[in-house]
């Protein structure tokens, strides 16, 4: 009986500890794709998208209106792999990740640093899928502002 009772106290415990794993594996291609940013390394950029990948920004426009821009990658992975003066840096923290089978969605507060001086803040949206190549991201969907931002930490 003994026995019977740490078996299943183990295989209670050893779940939590699969979960965390998978988790970090969704949180490494995230990470992955700021330090793309980081780096100016679009092809870097690029391995972390699902070939179907799509984007949202949602902000309010400078008539206070609004707006919802959607768009495909291609011109933020060119953007990205163009050189710039001033390093893009996206920093992201408290990361909460849900996992259901093969679909993942990781929502992470970020604040976004052009060469240094925090440029805007928000949220991000990551829905990724596992696929046979391992997870990829198939939408990103953030939102912008420029005030009320909380500096990330280093």
């Amino acid at each position: 009986m003994k026995r019977l009772l740490l078996v299943a106290l183990l295989a209670a415990g050893a779940s939590p500890l699969a979960g965390q794993s998978e988790e970090a594996e969704v949180m490494a291609v995230v990470n992955r794709l700021f330090d793309g940013m980081r780096a100016g390394d679009s092809a870097m950029v690029r391995s972390t998208f699902h070939p179907t990948m799509t984007t949202a920004s949602i902000f309010v426009n400078r008539q206070g209106d609004p707006v919802i821009r959607t768009g495909m990658p291609d011109e933020f992975v060119k953007a990205v792999g163009t050189p710039h003066d001033k390093e893009w840096d996206e920093r992201i923290w408290e990361p909460v990740v849900h996992i259901d089978g093969r679909m993942a969605t990781a929502w992470t507060p970020y604040a976004f640093y052009l060469g240094g001086d925090l440029s805007h803040c928000g949220v991000n949206a990551f829905q990724l899928f596992n696929g046979k190549e391992g997870w990829s991201i198939v939408r990103i969907t953030d939102t912008r502002r420029r005030e009320g931002c909380e500096e990330a930490a280093d």
